[in-house]
């Protein structure tokens, strides 16, 4: 593909740097990225992935904006108060970036349809905020093998990896499986420092370019952990499980589940 001068003025911080260059801008621009959630953790991946121009950006929400909402999602405005998220977050990316071509998917991603979105896509983003899912989002990109960057926050905590099937350790293989339902607090009963939001989510977005430029270190097989009272991260080396249900040696999860719905692990 050809840029325009007003493309190579727009992405010029990019080009310039030696690890990206025009080819590398070229490769975001035709990556394909689906992010499910369009909450805290979803909004500062959308924004900064839009202006970096990733091709096609997905956004997978079946929510409409609450008030509450805006103290850390920041892709949305006053004015988008009981819209569809997705409507919102899309209208924002296409005034960040009109090159970027933006597919709204406005419902649950369920145990039937994942796999057939996630197809369309070169890596997935979760930044959903219940466990059921996080491991349905695990399970199908392992199946399909697929990258993501799972990421959660609560309170003044927050935690990410990125998982690369078959290589490296999956979501399953540091939590084996869902806690029971209502056994972990909501973010209204717990609560969540904002920023905590942005912290998170722009690491997400950080590992989602590197992952596409080939550049860096990748949070594989490593959970990374932030404690934002200490201003704090803690690398946890992790290790793939030969027992893991989805991605062991001796796999027993080679379908799709949907899980019941316990109310909130790490909020977005």
């Amino acid at each position: 593909m050809d840029y325009s001068d007003e493309q190579i003025e727009r992405y010029s911080r990019h080009i310039i740097l030696k690890e990206v260059g025009l080819e590398g801008q070229m490769k975001i621009s035709q990556a394909k990225v689906l992010v499910i959630g369009a909450g805290g953790l979803g909004s500062p991946v959308l924004l900064y992935l839009a202006a970096a121009g990733i091709g096609k950006i997905g956004i997978a929400d079946n929510d409409v904006l609450d008030i509450s909402n805006l103290q850390r999602q920041v892709i949305h405005s006053t004015p988008d108060l009981n819209r569809p998220k997705v409507d919102s977050a899309k209208d924002r990316i296409n005034a960040l970036n009109p090159d970027v071509l933006v597919e709204a998917i406005n419902g649950s991603i369920t145990a039937d349809n994942i796999l057939g979105i996630i197809e369309n896509y070169d890596f997935v983003i979760d930044g959903t905020d219940n466990f059921a899912s996080k491991f349905l989002i695990n399970d199908a990109c392992v199946i399909a093998g697929k990258p993501f960057s799972h990421g959660g926050i609560l309170r003044f905590h927050g935690q990410t990896l990125t998982v690369v099937p078959p290589e490296s350790a999956c979501y399953r293989c540091v939590f084996i499986e869902p806690p029971p339902p209502d056994s972990v607090p909501t973010c209204s009963q717990a609560g969540v420092l904002g920023v905590m939001a942005g912290v998170l989510g722009t690491l997400q977005a950080n590992e989602c370019l590197k992952y596409i430029l080939n550049q860096g270190d990748l949070l594989t097989n490593r959970l990374l952990i932030f404690d934002a009272l200490k201003t704090s991260f803690t690398d946890v080396k992790l290790k793939k499980n030969p027992k893991c249900p989805v991605c062991g040696e001796n796999p027993t999860i080679k379908s799709l589940t949907d899980y019941e719905q316990a109310i909130c692990d790490i909020k977005s």
